[in-house]
């Protein structure tokens, strides 16, 4: 185990304290309820799991991941053996089988060798800052800012992270305040200044509220 995972959610009360003093996210803050953020305790397999996600939907990414995992012992990939899987372990009908494409095999050895041959060390990436994490992530192909932001936000739970570029928080900001278009992502800078030191609850509170008002209408 990398990171150490919680018996239950970490106590996010000072975050929602702060963020309530704004009057249009208080109401996603009371229609979604309490914070449910918490650490991850497999980085590898969560960056695997992402690099799935790329531009297909949630729930056939979950399918392919899930027969890829199911190919490894206790369905739990590790780098060395994703490593010799994909460096010729397996051969080519495998790999589409498991949903594989030339691209995504290429990104998913491209991590595995960076986790195996120490370039990237699970432990240290607890002890990073976020642009560290970010900057040593982003040296994987396949690995982009957006990427790196959702792991500081979903798997190491950092608590003031605002991937600009998402846009889903976009949309989410635009709906919030009442703005005539998506808003460009230095202007949700500015609306999000007085979030600091808790954007990332923020952003995690526009993603899962618009779902939440939408199911009340």
């Amino acid at each position: 185990m990398f990171f150490p995972t919680p018996t239950q959610p970490p106590d996010w009360s000072a975050a929602i304290k702060h963020l309530r003093r704004d009057a249009k996210l208080r109401r996603y803050i009371a229609a979604v309820g309490p914070c449910t953020l918490i650490p991850r305790d497999n980085p590898f397999v969560m960056l695997v799991r992402s690099i799935y996600s790329q531009q297909i939907s949630t729930t056939i990414a979950a399918t392919l991941y899930g027969r890829f995992a199911g190919r490894f012992p206790r369905k739990t990939p590790t780098p060395r053996r994703v490593v010799a899987a994909l460096s010729g372990g397996w051969d080519d009908a495998t790999i589409r089988h498991v949903g594989l494409s030339r691209q995504k095999r290429e990104y998913v050895l491209d991590l595995a060798r960076h986790f195996e041959d120490g370039r990237i060390k699970p432990k240290l990436l607890y002890k990073m800052d976020d642009p560290a994490v970010i900057e040593t992530l982003t040296r994987v192909k396949g690995i982009g800012r957006w990427t790196a932001e959702m792991f500081l936000i979903f798997v190491l739970n950092r608590p003031d992270v605002l991937p600009v570029d998402d846009l889903g928080l976009r949309e989410g900001v635009r709906r919030l305040y009442g703005l005539a278009e998506r808003p460009r992502p230095q202007t949700v800078r500015e609306i999000a200044e007085p979030w600091t030191p808790w954007r990332s609850i923020a952003t995690w509170y526009i993603w899962r509220g618009m779902s939440a008002l939408k199911s009340e209408n």
